[in-house]
């Protein structure tokens, strides 16, 4: 039997996890994004809305987090939002210095039907990875930020 040749090794951004994520993330996400921008909405607008579609109220720390904006711009984004109707501030319950963030009737129905279109272009994209494949890669993405959040 004649030896096979041996696989040649990957070049190492191929192989890296952090590229490959980051690359996975920007190719996905750039699809979609496309439909944000058309709908009138930045990007980071969309992340706003989308985030706090189903948050009750989320400090201006958390969004950012969630959001992966720094404070600082959030801060600003949220302001404009604030005045174009999208999103409302509020003081805490316990805390009256502590800003939460809400999303406005106007806000929900901008977001709504991009929740629909983002949960569809996600069922694109998992029926072409495979269903059960895709459910395992999401929680293994969970944990792995679960792992490694401050």
């Amino acid at each position: 039997m004649a030896d096979l040749p041996e696989a040649s090794p990957l070049p190492f951004v191929d192989g890296y996890l952090a590229y490959l994520l980051a690359r996975a993330s920007h190719l996905i996400s750039g699809e979609f994004h496309r439909e944000v921008e058309a709908s009138g909405l930045s990007v980071q607008e969309w992340r706003v809305l989308a985030t706090l579609a189903d948050r009750p109220d989320c400090t201006i720390g958390v969004l950012a987090e969630i959001t992966l904006t720094k404070q600082p711009t959030l801060t600003k984004l949220v302001d404009r939002m604030t005045v174009d109707g999208l999103v409302r501030r509020s003081a805490g319950k316990t805390d009256r210095r502590l800003a939460l963030i809400s999303i406005t009737p106007r806000g929900l129905a901008l977001a709504q039907p991009l929740l629909e279109r983002a949960a569809q272009h996600e069922r694109a994209v998992l029926n072409d990875f495979g269903m059960q494949q895709g459910t395992l890669l999401k929680e293994t993405l969970r944990q792995l930020i679960a792992l490694h959040q401050r």
